[in-house]
């Protein structure tokens, strides 16, 4: 039943049915439509209060719980609930593989509607906690006071946050005082940083009134044990900014990549920044097989490094090589699947946007001493046209990584232009995947499915699918 209170309505008794996008579980209310609620695990049974009422659903809050589901476990962490990280945490490891594996499923066959053969099991990460080798937090001189605070008498004097953006808020700052996703000593420097920011007055930044000192903090490891840490300052003050980085030095002396950047523009992204070497070199070692890849401030990889490993080893069992093959790895990044095949291939080419990333490819290809991969920088719509196959060949396999939003559909054509026998689809988003396996199904049938969960405690899940030609 619902009851309206002013101009909410809370919808008593409501059995929560599934996981759905987002990390956001789904119920049904009363009226028929769907109940978008946070927090929750498929299986309880709750009142829920909404806030947000649409023609197709509501969006609301667990205010009071009747049954617990049979999956909904403690979660660890103190922070659960307010930061928006880690939203299935509350839910069995082997529970969050069922709805990642539903969901790949689901996308597939209901936005592909293609033919698929038996899935292999979802492969789940060993490690469900301390998996991420990179982490962004954010400063903040107004932090986010989270309901148990405000309903408490205690006075809150200093406003200083050092942690992540409350969801869907850009300005709210939720301060973190440990943090499950990244290994030690992450933790201890990010609470290091804010600490000695606090003992020195340090100016933490207003993003509304755009004023302060310190913006953000990026910590990246390594399964190597290498760590960089790079501090973003809103602005320049020698002094200040020499002392934190001086303390950092001191106290965490095994910091192989200390950096800074100067960014007084208004957002906070640095890929159009100059990142400054303060001291160490510019970049992290990554190793892999014993290929080793060096990661630079900028650099996209994949940030979980072991499970990484088992999503390339995935992906290179499926495209079949027997070391005769032309290979073209598109969406190629810094080249780590390409030369994760490379051994087992003829000769691989890789095609990226991002012309610092083609930079770290070829750096990486020398350093690994691999001579059977050539890397081109361009827009892929642009770049992979008819003559650069004529002037590189006609691929036997394709492997592609596209970011979230999928190929476009020239790339499409192009391949099926080209018509290789085999085609690898690495994906972060299966809905994208399913749309682009469409597009391809009249020539190619989808012969294997292996999603791989890259995020415990997450939503996100990979997938890889093996296409062969009809």
């Amino acid at each position: 039943m619902g009851r309206k209170t002013t101009d909410k309505v809370i919808f008593e008794n409501v059995k929560v049915l599934d996981a759905g996008a987002k990390g956001v579980s789904v119920a049904k209310a009363p009226d028929g439509k769907v109940i978008f609620i946070p927090n929750v695990v498929p299986g309880d049974v709750v009142d829920v209060q909404t806030f947000k009422k649409r023609k197709a659903y509501y969006e609301g809050k667990a205010i009071n719980f009747h049954e617990f589901s049979e999956d909904r476990i403690a979660p660890v962490c103190e922070h659960f609930g307010s930061c928006g990280g880690c939203k299935w945490q509350n839910m069995t490891y082997e529970k969050q593989l069922f709805y990642k594996n539903n969901e790949v499923f689901n996308h597939l066959k209901r936005i592909g509607k293609i033919d698929l053969p038996e899935f292999e099991p979802i492969l789940g990460s060993e490690k469900k906690f301390f998996y991420r080798n990179k982490m962004e937090f954010s400063f903040s001189n107004a932090r986010w006071l989270t309901e148990q605070e405000l309903a408490s008498d205690e006075q809150f004097e200093n406003k200083n946050a050092l942690g992540f953006h409350i969801p869907k808020m850009w300005d709210k700052i939720l301060n973190i005082d440990k943090c499950y996703l990244q290994e030690d000593p992450s933790n201890d420097i990010r609470n290091s940083v804010r600490d000695y920011a606090n003992e020195h007055n340090l100016p933490f930044f207003n993003p509304r009134n755009h004023e302060g000192l310190l913006r953000t903090l990026m910590i990246r490891t390594a399964s190597t044990g290498e760590i960089m840490v790079l501090i973003q300052f809103f602005e320049e003050n020698k002094e200040q900014r020499e002392g934190l980085l001086e303390f950092l030095l001191q106290k965490f002396p095994n910091i192989m990549s200390l950096q800074y950047v100067i960014n007084g523009k208004p957002n906070d992204t640095i890929y159009d920044q100059d990142v400054v070497l303060y001291k160490g070199r510019d970049y992290i070692l990554e190793e892999m097989e014993g290929l080793k890849f060096s990661i630079n401030a900028k650099s996209f990889y994949q940030t979980n490094s072991d499970q990484a490993y088992e999503l390339y080893k995935i992906t290179r069992d499926f495209a079949g090589l027997t070391g005769n093959e032309l290979v073209y790895d598109l969406y190629t990044g810094t080249g780590t699947i390409a030369q994760f095949v490379s051994k087992q291939a003829k000769k691989v080419i890789g095609v990226e946007a991002v012309p610092e990333a083609i930079a770290d490819a070829k750096e990486n290809a020398k350093r690994n001493n691999i001579t059977n991969c050539e890397f081109f920088v361009g827009d892929m719509k642009v770049v992979f046209n008819d003559a650069f196959i004529t002037q590189h060949g006609k691929p036997d396999v394709i492997i592609t990584d596209p970011p979230r939003d999928g190929m476009h559909k020239d790339v499409v054509q192009q391949i099926l232009n080209i018509a290789p026998e085999r085609i690898v689809y690495v994906s972060c988003s299966s809905a994208t995947q399913a749309r682009d396996l469409a597009l391809m199904d009249e020539m190619y049938k989808v012969a294997k499915v292996r999603p791989v969960d890259m995020f415990p405690q997450t939503h996100h899940v990979e997938n890889v699918v093996l296409l062969e030609k009809r």
